[in-house]
């Protein structure tokens, strides 16, 4: 058996893209979820189901200290299917909440298993406007508080390295948008090969993940994880 992963997030879009790579590479990955029928997928896919919510930071704490994995991903999230503009409201609140407590729950069940590494998903759209190309060092946007708290735990905290994955709007099968959406976009099996190569590289700080053409830069992740965005029909 591999190395032990345990994915946060496992059934959401990401997540379903993701276990079979890691399964295919050899990992051994526990994928969570909050939804008890989401077992059977999760299990036909080659993972080891926990059905847990990461609100309930005792119970989180309690799961991910008994799998004891070197090695944690962070997808989770909570937006309305395909960004339905009529929920996005009540979306973008509950998907703060998460990246800031959830993310904190989800740290400190690290901390206490001795997970050594973590690979978190934020986004590459709050960047500050400017002149020039938008990279990995251009400032973030002053209203950007969840994505921040997110990061710095994922970045700073002692004894875990820590990735950050910026990622474009996902598009594709399973997120309820066929094509990209706007210039700052990302195919959801790119998003999560960029995952598994983020894992398997070992690297640590920030990276854009994102479609190429667009203002911000996804130079750095060529580079570094040699990822590169797959050709489509319509480019």
């Amino acid at each position: 058996m591999g190395e032990t992963v345990f994915l946060a997030g496992a059934t959401g879009a990401i997540g379903r893209k993701l276990v079979p790579l890691l399964v295919e590479a050899g990992f051994t990955v526990y994928g969570s979820t909050r939804k008890p029928e989401r077992r059977e997928s999760l299990q036909q896919a080659g993972a080891t189901p926990v059905v847990l919510d990461v609100f309930d930071g005792e119970a989180l704490k309690a799961a991910v200290g008994q799998i004891r994995p070197r090695i944690v991903i962070h997808q989770l999230t909570d937006l309305p299917y395909g960004l339905d503009p009529a929920q996005m409201e009540e979306g973008r609140a509950r998907n703060a909440h998460i990246r800031e407590v959830g993310t904190r729950n989800l740290v400190d069940a690290a901390i206490a298993a001795g997970v050594e590494r973590m690979v978190s998903q934020s986004i590459a759209w709050s960047y500050r406007a400017g002149a020039g190309p938008i990279t990995e060092e251009t400032p973030l946007q002053e209203g950007a508080t969840a994505i921040r708290t997110l990061e710095t735990l994922t970045l700073t905290t002692s004894g875990i390295a820590g990735t950050v994955l910026r990622y474009g709007l996902i598009y594709g099968p399973g997120t309820g948008c066929d094509v990209p959406s706007g210039p700052i976009s990302l195919h959801v099996d790119d998003a999560a090969r960029a995952a598994l190569l983020a894992v398997q590289a070992s690297v640590t700080g920030v990276f854009n993940v994102v479609d190429d053409g667009g203002p911000v830069s996804n130079a750095k992740a060529k580079s570094i994880l040699a990822w590169q965005p797959a050709q489509r029909g319509w480019e």
